[in-house]
């Protein structure tokens, strides 16, 4: 198998805030790490967590600040501080100028061009933050602070004027937003039905929280609603962001299990609930601040960092993610016997009941499945005469590993049925060796089901009658299947059953189960090919 490469371009910039970051400073510029616990553990116990990132440099970054913040007509969106002639005004909250919006085209390599600014409109005398788009493009949500309180910033929404390119119109300060609070970070969700943000509003278990609201048919937008403590922590979590199919959730954190500073972490929203974040790992994390993950494509994305190394403030990091392929193997046997089970449908769903994969087993019994460091799947195996049996896997490996599971089927019971005027045994069907009158081995466990009837029913007689398809001559299918029939009786013979009890014949193609003639499909040819059990008393 192919190692698939895929690339992510990161930002990585610096407000001039200490290693701990820019989320230790509330609205007050207090900071909140005399009330928290940082729970630091080092990059080796993180580990790569599941993730392979190669870290290069974007070749756009100056000695200020360089953050992404999204996409507008296939032009990435940041924001930076750099000064815009010799006279710019340093903010002394953050040690640099206010800041701007700016678009870069990307090549197709990947390449970043030189930035220009974005929108005269949008652009002001006060400090803009992040922006976001609607999935159409003609609305965005951004943030902004003032002179009097650079720290504090106010979610706006505009829309984009109707055959202009790019004149943004109706500036309208939202609803949600609150006095002595900062909404930061917005981020619209790839089918633009919510809006998520940072914030601390006065309901967060500490410093910034994330925050989901409903974006409205008018672009409005609902009551904000707190994530939760599975996701927000007593320190700050910001800049919230989604997969490109909207089942995964990025930011970044200075609680849960972290390096230092800001880390990464992900995740999994299932049923609209949160599973337990999952740091990025230390081959993106540092124990300098890693901000504003966002994807321009499948493990294609941006963030930002203010590590070491850098030409100074956060700059623009390109990084290639190999992806991380594991695997699940495993033999589907039957419980009473170890006998290995070919024929048997296997499937493979993660934990939202989406089916991943399936497989037919071959002739060892084997399937295998490439699944995804720390997921939950469900391995299904179904075959005809067999009880379905289910077993929840755990990939909870974060490197390159081949997991084992065997998985045990228990066969069903034989029933007893009138089917076209004659009592019979029903059983699934009989397999043989191709061409040959040889039962295979996992057709024994099925034949063992007719020795339980007879010996349950001592006067019982039956008639062992088998049919084959019509591929081949008459004469010769007429004759195979008289041996197989022969073979089935052997077989109960040799388990204890006498022989008088049993009359075995065969009918070759002469009674077909589908009278598809020379028009069979593989499915009726299947049919066709039958041991049936008739209880003659």
């Amino acid at each position: 198998m192919k190692t698939k490469f895929y690339l992510v371009v990161f930002l990585i910039s610096n407000i001039g805030i200490s290693q701990q970051g820019l989320s230790n400073l509330n609205n007050s510029g207090v900071s909140n790490q005399s009330n928290n616990k940082i729970n630091i553990v080092s990059s080796d116990i993180i580990g790569t967590n599941g993730f392979n990132f190669e870290i290069l440099d974007a070749g756009v970054n100056t000695k200020f600040s360089e953050l992404g913040s999204g996409f507008f007509r296939n032009k990435l969106i940041l924001v930076s501080s750099k000064k815009i002639g010799d006279l710019a005004k340093i903010d002394p909250n953050t040690g640099e100028a206010d800041k701007n919006y700016y678009c870069l085209d990307i090549d197709k390599n990947g390449q970043l061009s030189s930035p220009i600014l974005f929108s005269r409109i949008l652009n002001t005398k006060n400090s803009e933050d992040q922006l976001t788009f609607s999935t159409d493009q003609k609305t965005v949500y951004y943030t902004r602070s003032n002179k009097e309180n650079s720290l504090e910033f106010k979610l706006y929404k505009a829309v984009l004027e109707k055959d202009s390119h790019g004149n943004w119109i109706n500036e309208e300060l939202l609803g949600i937003n609150q006095n002595n609070v900062s909404i930061e970070n917005p981020y619209v969700s790839p089918e633009g039905d919510k809006l998520y943000f940072a914030s601390n509003m006065p309901d967060s278990f500490g410093g910034f929280d994330l925050y989901v609201s409903k974006i409205n048919p008018d672009g409005s937008l609902g009551t904000p609603k707190n994530l939760g403590n599975t996701i927000n922590t007593e320190k700050n979590e910001k800049y919230p962001s989604l997969s490109i199919d909207g089942k995964y959730l990025y930011f970044s954190s200075e609680g849960h299990q972290n390096i230092g500073g800001y880390d990464l972490f992900v995740s999994k929203i299932s049923n609209n609930n949160y599973r337990e974040p999952r740091n990025l790992g230390n081959t993106i994390n540092t124990v300098y601040d890693e901000l504003a993950y966002f994807l321009a494509a499948k493990n294609k994305g941006y963030v930002s960092s203010n590590r070491q190394g850098g030409r100074g403030s956060y700059d623009i990091y390109t990084a290639i993610n190999t992806e991380i392929i594991q695997h699940i193997e495993g033999e589907i046997l039957d419980r009473d016997t170890s006998i290995k089970l070919p024929n048997t449908l296997v499937v493979l769903k993660d934990d939202d009941n989406e089916e991943i994969g399936r497989i037919i087993t071959g002739e060892d019994g084997k399937y295998n499945f490439n699944v995804s460091p720390f997921e939950t799947y469900t391995i299904t195996a179904k075959k005809d005469g067999f009880k379905d049996a289910s077993e929840v896997f755990n990939s909870n490996n974060g490197t390159e590993t081949n997991y084992v599971k065997n998985i045990m089927l228990s066969a069903t019971e034989p029933i007893i049925a009138e089917i076209n005027n004659e009592l019979r045994i029903l059983l699934e069907n009989i397999y043989f060796e191709y061409n040959k009158y040889n039962i295979k081995e996992e057709s024994t466990i099925s034949l063992n089901k007719i020795v339980k009837v007879l010996k349950e029913n001592p006067e019982m007689k039956i008639a062992i009658n088998a049919h084959t398809d019509n591929k081949g001559s008459a004469s010769y299918n007429l004759k195979l299947s008289d041996k197989r029939a022969g073979s089935a009786a052997k077989f109960l013979i040799k388990n204890g059953i006498d022989k008088n009890r049993l009359i075995s014949k065969g009918f070759g193609e002469t009674k077909p189960f589908i009278d598809c003639k020379n028009n069979c499909s593989d499915e009726d040819l299947q049919a066709n090919r039958r041991v049936e059990f008739v209880i003659l008393n």
